[in-house]
């Protein structure tokens, strides 16, 4: 459905409509509309919204000429279609509409303002001017179906303490699933919420979704686990990311949500009291957070460890490096074992390299052992062969 004028759209995209729609079904309570410019200077100041903590203020300000001509002109009680990709996908009736400092915006989402933050450039080049605030309307379907679904397994399991993960799985390692399975046990219930990006990427989110699902479906309790997607817009990118995702999961039904110690933003200090983090200075989250140390293989202990109780120096230590483990997945390497579980190495490299031994297999079909069966030898399959004959040990 298109709306009749072109002078009464504000266009957006999808990471912002996304958003929209997560304040509009209660994800980001206690916010749950657009500010207008007295609640948003309120909020950028004392960093609270109806009396509970919220990092910054909640606002549309969509860049472009077109949206600042549309945004000039608007009075109160203007209706404007909200249009992503030339489809009309919401309308907003206009209460307020103000200018905004934008460099002040983006120091509070990330708390600089270098463009050589990730975050910082893409951010500036969607930021707008002007901002609008007003009641709006739009679809939530998507944001319902992931808080109908965590309701749903929760009375099925009747689970009291329901525990959060926030994880990009990119790539699944051992050290994630340790972490995993480290909160399952201290759990009810667990919710993988898999990032979804809004940049395209070849670990998509498809490909890791396979990937999360074979480890939870062949390695974990599939009804204490539910994995839904989680989409991980740009107000998230900020470093105040573990604070909204604190926010986001209790407002999805979570009791506690588990993070690493390396998790974006949260700030590690010590005080006479022990270690301690940016959550412990925000009390009235009502989640409760776990902080997990780092995991990593000890050469010594031979097995994983947590480094707060492995008696041995971290030269003896392999790191769960994501940046290393992708970087020999994107040359086409099988990652050892030890920091890969072989089948999620597997998966990974069939579908990144396509077709990649077709020749090979087609030579070679019967070269390695068998059950004596006759199996199609696939992509994937070929790699878990290889991983067997490295690890083979009686001529090493």
């Amino acid at each position: 459905m298109g709306s009749p004028k072109r002078n009464n759209e504000i266009h957006i995209d999808n990471e912002a409509l996304t958003t929209l729609a997560m304040a509009k079904e209660g994800i980001l309570s206690p916010v749950d509309k657009l500010m207008n410019k007295k609640e948003a200077e309120e909020v950028d100041k004392t960093a609270h919204y109806k009396g509970s903590f919220f990092p910054f203020s909640f606002i549309l300000a969509p860049a472009g000429t077109r949206n600042e001509n549309v945004l000039r002109q608007a009075k109160k009680g203007d209706l404007l279609y909200i249009v992503v990709d030339g489809e009309n996908r919401g309308e907003i009736v206009v209460e307020d509409i103000f200018e905004i400092d934008r460099m002040k915006r983006i120091e509070k989402i990330f708390g600089t303002t270098d463009p050589s933050h990730p975050g910082v450039e893409d951010t500036l080049n969607r930021l707008g001017k002007y901002a609008v605030s007003g009641e709006y309307k739009i679809d939530c379907s998507a944001i319902r179906s992931v808080k109908n679904a965590i309701s749903l397994m929760t009375e099925r399991t009747r689970a009291k303490k329901v525990s959060a993960i926030m994880i990009s799985a990119k790539p699944l390692h051992r050290g994630h699933e340790r972490f995993i399975r480290m909160t399952l046990e201290q759990s009810d219930m667990l919710v993988l919420f898999l990032l979804k990006p809004y940049k395209k990427d070849k670990y998509s989110y498809e490909l890791r979704l396979k990937v999360l699902k074979y480890f939870v479906d062949n390695f974990l309790p599939r009804n204490k686990v539910l994995i839904v997607p989680f989409e991980n817009t740009y107000i998230f990118a900020g470093f105040n990311n573990i604070i909204l995702d604190a926010i986001a999961a209790r407002n999805f039904g979570c009791t506690d949500l588990a993070v690493g110690q390396n998790h974006a933003g949260i700030g590690l200090y010590y005080d006479k009291t022990g270690t301690k983090s940016i959550v412990d200075q925000y009390p009235d989250l009502n989640i409760h957070i776990n902080v997990s140390n780092e995991f990593v293989y000890c050469n010594e202990c031979k097995t994983l460890v947590s480094t707060k109780t492995c008696p041995h120096g971290s030269h003896h230590h392999i790191a769960y490096n994501s940046e290393f483990i992708l970087e020999l997945l994107n040359a086409g390497v099988l990652p050892p074992a030890v920091l890969v579980r072989k089948e999620i190495s597997a998966i990974l490299l069939s579908n990144l390299y396509p077709n990649r031994f077709d020749k090979i297999i087609q030579k070679f079909n019967n070269f390695f052992p068998s059950e004596g069966l006759l199996e199609e030898m696939t992509e994937e399959k070929f790699y878990l062969e290889i991983m067997k004959l490295h690890q083979t040990v009686s001529l090493t």
